[in-house]
């Protein structure tokens, strides 16, 4: 396969999902045999192909499927999707993806769902920046600004007294630091400041001159989806199929950043676990993840302590609910996900540990 920047923009109406995924020396089989591709580089192995165009919906080996997509007239879509299913994403604000990543989420906010309060005070903040640095985080996203569900909106003057001395801290301590916010002047003073990273909510659609402040800074940056705004998006979310619906708008604001001069080798999405979806919309979301490989770019997952863990367990507080975290975020691995953005960093590290070793990232030689 070739580069994904040499195949068509992925378009509305036509889908490729990659799945039957396989690991190891059975992944390095099926692959020499051409049963099998690489996911986005590796280190996992797809063999099927679920394609859903026209209405229809087809699950089907590589092969055969190409068969069925020369048939139906979608040699072409679907060649040009496999490219970017299969091709090694570009490094991310200066991250290989020889592993997948961690992104420590550092909350300068006294309402935050999953840690309100903890960190609200900029020295507190920047000392747990340094400890989730330390316990293995890749990025440190730092935040001012709450948008748990049913939330208001923080004056701009407030979220940059909150965020910018902890930016400038941990920036020029050489941490990777990415500022989480929907608001123009904020990227701007935040990436002023040493942050790589905008991390937007609202996909650079929240405020007017988001899209000219990343692409004019050419930061990296993360763009999620949500359905509605903070303090209403859970009232009555609605879909006719999340993932494709999502991946759908993804392909509207890939084009968007695209013209704005923004390249998708700077630009990560993030389904937006919870932000105007409902349990079934987020179990779906992230059985069905694989299907934003066909976007080209790298995926980020963010499932860490939310609410849905705690609905579908036994009703446990956000910080109880480590374990449902590492499981959501080990299902993001094995669906292919490049970054994970987590609150518990030392622990999902470890459990990131092994999934390597069972991946195929650690040698048993010695």
């Amino acid at each position: 396969m070739t580069d994904h920047l040499e195949s068509p923009a992925p378009r509305r109406g036509f889908s490729v999902r990659p799945d039957g995924f396989v690991i190891g020396s059975t992944a390095t089989a099926l692959r020499e045999s051409g049963a099998g591709l690489l996911l986005a580089g590796g280190p996992l192995v797809f063999t099927l192909c679920e394609i859903v165009a026209a209405g229809r919906r087809v699950v089907l080996p590589i092969d055969a499927a190409k068969a069925w997509a020369q048939e139906n007239g979608h040699a072409s879509d679907l060649a040009a999707a496999l490219i970017r299913i299969n091709a090694a994403r570009k490094p991310f604000a200066g991250l290989a993806f020889d592993r997948p990543r961690l992104m420590g989420v550092v909350n300068v906010t006294p309402d935050s769902f999953s840690d309100g309060g903890d960190f609200a005070d900029a020295k507190t903040a920047i000392d747990h920046g340094f400890a989730l640095r330390e316990a293995g985080a890749d990025i440190l996203d730092i935040g001012g600004e709450s948008t748990r569900p049913r939330s208001d909106a923080v004056p701009v003057e407030e979220e940059l007294r909150r965020v910018i001395p902890v930016v400038k801290a941990l920036a020029r301590a050489g941490a990777l630091v990415s500022i989480d916010t929907r608001r123009a002047v904020v990227m701007r003073e935040a990436l002023a400041a040493g942050a790589a990273i905008v991390n937007d909510v609202t996909a650079l659609t929240g405020d007017p001159d988001s899209l000219a402040t990343v692409a004019t800074a050419k930061a990296d940056v993360v763009l999620m989806h949500m359905q509605g705004e903070p303090k209403h998006m859970q009232e009555n979310p609605i879909y006719a199929d999340a993932p494709r619906d999502i991946r759908d708008y993804f392909v509207d604001r890939l084009a968007a950043c695209a013209m704005a001069g923004i390249p998708p080798a700077r630009i990560a999405i993030d389904p937006g676990i919870g932000f105007g979806k409902n349990d079934g919309h987020n179990i779906e979301l992230i059985r069905n993840l694989a299907v934003f490989h066909e976007l080209g770019v790298a995926i980020m997952l963010g499932v860490s302590r939310k609410s849905f863990i705690g609905r579908l367990s036994r009703k446990e507080p956000a910080k109880q609910r480590l374990s449902g975290s590492l499981a959501a975020g080990l299902a993001g691995f094995d669906r292919g996900a490049q970054i994970l953005r987590v609150h518990d960093v030392a622990e999902t590290r470890q459990a990131m540990a092994i999934w390597q070793a069972l991946a195929g990232g650690v040698s048993s030689k010695p």
